[in-house]
C-alpha cells in the first residue's frame, strides 16, 4: 500500500473496469473544499504494475477530539475482486491503516455486483462473486452500514445498440412520451456556466415540492463548475417556448454517463419535458463514446411502498437493467467509539435535515 499522486490519479484508475467518477481527482478536490482530506493509495504486483487503488477521504472530528472517519467512495478498485489473495492484501492493509491512523471506522462501497434484475422477477440473477465478498467482509468484522452514502442499487442502460434499437427496447409509453414531447414543442439545449443559478433554483423548487433535502447553493456550484471545467459534466435544459421547465446534469467518466441531478419547475408537465431530456442525455452520452448510461439510483426494497418507486418506474421505462451492488460497509477500527458514533449520527443528521428543510422553505 503506497501513497499515490493525485495529479496522475485519473490515469491510474482508468485501468480498472470499476473506475467511478466519485473516485476521481476532481471529486477529491471538491470534497477537500468541504472538510475531507484526500489520501490516494495504490498496490503493485511484483512487476511494479498497479493492481489496486483506493481514494480515501478523511474527515477529522472537531478539536480537541483526536479521531477521524475514513471513506472510500465507490472503492477500492481491484484488478479482480475474484483474486482472493489480492482482496485479502488490500483489505488487510486498509484495516491496518484505519487502526494506526486514528480512524474510528473506514467506510467503503465498491461497485461489486451482487445481482441483476428485480428480485422475484424472472430475469433476476444473483452473482456468486457478490455473495463471496459479502461473506468475506462479515468474517473480517465489517458491518453493513446503517448510513448508505450512495445508492446501493442502480439502473443501467447499455448504449451499444443503435438509437433505433434503443427506442425499440423502451416501454411503449416511454417511447410515446419522448415523441409527444417533441410534438408539443419541447426543445433541449446544452447548459452553460451562466445557467448554474437557474439550475439551482429549479433544483430547490424540486426539493421543496418532492420533499427531499438539498445542500446549500455553493456546494452544487462547486460540483457543477469543477466537473464542467474538466469536461466531465454537461447540463441539459428543456424549454417550452423559451421557458426553462426542466433540466438534468449528466456526468461522464471512463465510458459511463451518470444521471446525478434532475430538476423541474413543474410547469408544462403534460408536454413530457423530462422524457425529452433523458432521451437527449442518452443520445449525447452515446455520441460521446460512453458504453453505459447510469440512471443513478433504484429502490433498496423493490416494492410500491418504497419512496423511489415512482422514479424507478420512470427510469426503467427506458429499457435499462437493474444492477444491485454490495452497498456501503463499515470497518470499526475502534469498536466502542464506532458504537457511540453510530448512535449519535442519526440524531445529528436529523437535526441537520430539519435545519436545511427550514432554510429551503424560507428560500422558496
Amino acid at each position: 500500500m503506497q501513497p499515490a499522486d493525485l495529479t496522475t490519479w485519473n490515469d491510474i484508475i482508468l485501468a480498472f473496469s470499476q473506475a467511478h467518477i466519485l473516485h476521481t481527482r476532481e471529486w477529491a478536490g471538491i470534497k477537500a473544499r468541504y472538510g475531507w482530506q484526500p489520501e490516494p493509495f495504490v498496490w503493485r504486483d511484483a512487476a511494479g504494475q498497479v493492481v489496486a487503488a483506493a481514494l480515501l477521504l478523511r474527515r477529522r472530528l472537531p478539536a480537541p477530539l483526536p479521531w477521524s472517519v475514513l471513506y472510500a467512495p465507490k472503492g477500492p478498485l481491484l484488478a479482480s475482486w475474484e483474486d482472493g489473495a489480492l482482496r485479502t492484501r488490500v483489505l488487510d492493509d486498509l484495516q491496518a491503516y484505519a487502526r494506526r491512523s486514528g480512524a474510528i471506522f473506514l467506510k467503503m462501497d465498491p461497485d461489486v455486483v451482487v445481482g441483476t434484475g428485480v428480485p422475484g422477477e424472472p430475469e433476476a440473477q444473483e452473482v456468486p462473486l457478490g455473495a463471496a465478498v459479502r461473506t468475506a467482509l462479515r468474517r473480517r468484522g465489517w458491518r453493513f452500514s446503517s448510513e448508505q452514502v450512495q445508492f446501493r442499487n442502480t439502473v443501467l442502460l447499455d448504449l451499444s445498440p443503435t438509437e433505433d434499437e434503443l427506442l425499440a427496447a423502451m416501454k411503449q409509453k416511454t417511447r410515446y412520451n419522448i415523441r409527444l414531447a417533441y410534438r408539443k414543442g419541447v426543445r433541449v439545449r446544452e447548459g452553460t456556466f451562466a445557467d448554474l443559478s437557474l439550475l439551482y433554483r429549479m433544483y430547490a423548487v424540486t426539493a421543496a415540492r418532492d420533499g427531499f433535502i438539498i445542500r446549500p447553493r455553493d456546494y452544487y456550484f462547486a460540483v457543477w463548475q469543477t466537473l464542467m471545467q474538466a469536461g466531465m459534466a454537461e447540463p441539459l435544459i428543456a424549454e417550452v417556448e423559451g421557458e426553462a421547465v426542466a433540466a438534468v446534469v449528466v456526468f461522464r467518466f471512463a465510458g459511463r454517463a451518470y444521471y446525478f441531478y434532475g430538476m423541474s419547475t413543474g410547469r408544462h408537465r403534460n408536454k413530457m419535458p423530462t422524457y425529452a431530456l433523458q432521451w437527449e442525455a442518452i443520445r449525447r452520452a452515446k455520441a460521446a463514446g460512453c458504453r453505459w448510461y447510469d440512471f443513478w439510483g433504484a429502490p433498496d426494497d423493490f416494492a410500491p411502498t418504497d419512496p423511489m418507486w415512482g422514479v424507478f418506474r420512470f427510469k426503467r421505462g427506458f429499457g435499462a437493467q437493474v444492477v444491485r451492488t454490495l452497498g456501503a460497509w463499515d470497518y470499526p477500527a475502534r469498536q466502542a467509539l464506532y458504537a457511540a458514533y453510530s448512535q449519535a449520527l442519526p440524531r445529528v443528521l436529523a437535526v441537520t435535515r430539519r435545519l436545511r428543510a427550514w432554510t429551503l422553505r424560507r428560500a422558496a
